[in-house]
């Protein structure tokens, strides 16, 4: 019988596991992302599990400015209306304060042309149906690698958020960046070096009150 390893710093990883925040207003604006360290950090992101095996993600990497600056017009265009109805979403849950994460969000729109690296993870087909089984074998096989994308960024240095407003306009982003008719964006990805001090933990539900044991709404005995 073999001995499965084990890891021996799990306080480091635990630690990069729950602190990687999205970040969106300790960007650096003006410092580059080397196009070696967003490679690197792909090639990170591509060990992340893939149904069969099989390679359906492609990233979509943008730093010409020009591009950038259409691609945040786009969002802009998609967040003004988002963020009325956010508004009114947060007035209607009592007790409930999303000032800092609208100030948050008011500030990534506010700058994203400006952010050094935009990313847009893709898969290479369009999903075979709108059922659970066919939105999640397709979602499935991007979004691992791409959380793995965004812990490898914040190793490095590198703040990001995962955003999906510009879907709103996909047709345009498609145009905008000659992404096939067959190929599915999963969400934007702004990219810059951090300019804060640390990542932190912040406040979430306790695992017992969102896990539920054999059948919906039973937790675990006392």
């Amino acid at each position: 019988m073999t001995t499965q390893p084990t890891y021996s710093d799990t306080a480091a990883t635990d630690h990069l596991l729950t602190t990687t925040r999205s970040v969106r207003r300790r960007l650096d604006l003006d410092r580059a992302v080397p196009r070696e360290l967003i490679e690197e950090c792909i090639d990170i992101a591509m060990q992340a599990p893939m149904g069969g095996n099989v390679v359906r993600c492609r990233w979509m990497v943008v730093d010409d400015p020009d591009i950038r600056r259409k691609i945040a017009d786009h969002y802009r265009s998609a967040y003004r209306s988002y963020r009325v109805s956010a508004k009114e979403r947060s007035a209607a849950a009592a007790g409930v304060d999303n000032t800092r994460i609208f100030a948050s969000a008011d500030h990534l729109a506010e700058v994203l042309d400006r952010v050094p690296v935009h990313l847009i993870p893709c898969h290479v087909a369009q999903a075979a149906g709108t059922d659970e089984y066919a939105l999640s074998t397709l979602y499935g096989s991007v979004m691992p690698a791409t959380w793995s994308l965004m812990l490898a960024l914040r190793s490095r240095g590198l703040g990001s958020s995962l955003t999906t407003l510009h879907l709103q306009e996909s047709a345009e982003i498609r145009s905008l960046l000659g992404i096939p008719d067959t190929a599915t964006q999963i969400a934007l990805i702004p990219i810059a070096w951090y300019t804060g001090n640390e990542f932190r933990r912040v406040k979430r539900t306790p695992a017992e009150h969102v896990t539920y044991w054999n059948h919906w709404k039973t937790r675990s005995a006392p």
